[in-house]
């Protein structure tokens, strides 16, 4: 987890005009879908990013609401092997296939596992983000207990350099997932343009479908858990065709998504263990 203390360590990123305005690119997706206006400064929050200081970023504000609902799925959840990025495939399908969600975002938090970020168009109550994050992980991991010290961990908002693991928390490309389900952590600080590029397709869930789909939810796993667990298994077309995580991605699809972005990637950053 991200400490409130200076970061002393060798992967600090050091500052330059381009990098400037790479993270200026992703500091306002950051904004745009998660971080609550007035939160943080983009100066700071650009410290914590770049590994200079390992600021918290609140994601919710001061009365208690959230646009921002991060689910985690430790590798702890589920003693198969890369159990838990199955289960988080199979309720990023579930929310987009049966529920006409946006395409969420997927980050590796540098040391437990994956977390599934989905961004609100309008503030929730917190109390009413974690049921929602409770019902899904329960629809996918039927018969978990539902830790709220793993739903904290996991709105540790990344990308970020994780003090426990001496790892990096970053935004992933949901093809290349299932390469990090034993080392959910990168070596290097990850690339701020291609962070950005993860996110700047997104789009934000509207307060109705928000609404309905909650309630879905909690019917499916107080009425009917078997059924519910079935659901998130579908193989039902994605509301978006463009929903990466429905599919494999190969490194060539990596690779013309970020040169079409003019973003010449680094797949050191990006794959554990290469270099």
């Amino acid at each position: 987890m991200c400490q409130n203390a200076a970061l002393d360590h060798p992967h600090r990123v050091p500052r330059g005009a381009a990098l400037e305005q790479q993270m200026e690119k992703l500091i306002a997706q950051l904004f745009r879908l998660y971080v609550p206006a007035g939160a943080v400064s983009p100066e700071r929050l650009a410290q914590r990013i770049l590994g200079e200081q390992a600021i918290p970023v609140e994601l919710d504000t001061a009365d208690g609401l959230t646009r921002a609902i991060a689910i985690p799925f430790d590798k702890a959840d589920d003693p198969e092997e890369a159990g838990h990025w199955t289960a988080l495939c199979a309720a990023a399908k579930a929310l987009q296939a049966e529920h006409g969600f946006p395409a969420p975002a997927v980050s590796i938090d540098g040391i437990n596992g994956y977390c599934l970020w989905i961004s609100l168009l309008s503030p929730v109550p917190l109390a009413q983000a974690r049921q929602f994050a409770a019902a899904l992980r329960a629809t996918c991991l039927p018969g978990l207990a539902q830790r709220r010290d793993a739903l904290d961990r996991s709105r540790q908002l990344p990308p970020c350099f994780n003090q426990e693991s001496g790892r990096w928390a970053a935004f992933i490309h949901p093809g290349m997932g299932a390469s990090f389900a034993d080392e959910p952590g990168l070596d290097f600080a990850p690339p701020p343009l291609a962070q950005a590029a993860f996110l700047e397709g997104l789009e934000s869930v509207g307060a109705a479908r928000f609404v309905e789909t909650l309630h879905a939810l909690q019917v499916a796993t107080a009425g009917a858990p078997a059924q519910a667990a079935g659901a998130v298994t579908s193989s039902a077309p994605a509301a978006s065709p463009e929903g990466l995580l429905l599919r494999d991605a190969t490194l060539e699809d990596i690779v013309r998504h970020l040169h079409a972005k003019n973003i010449e990637p680094t797949f050191r950053h990006l794959v554990p263990g290469s270099r």
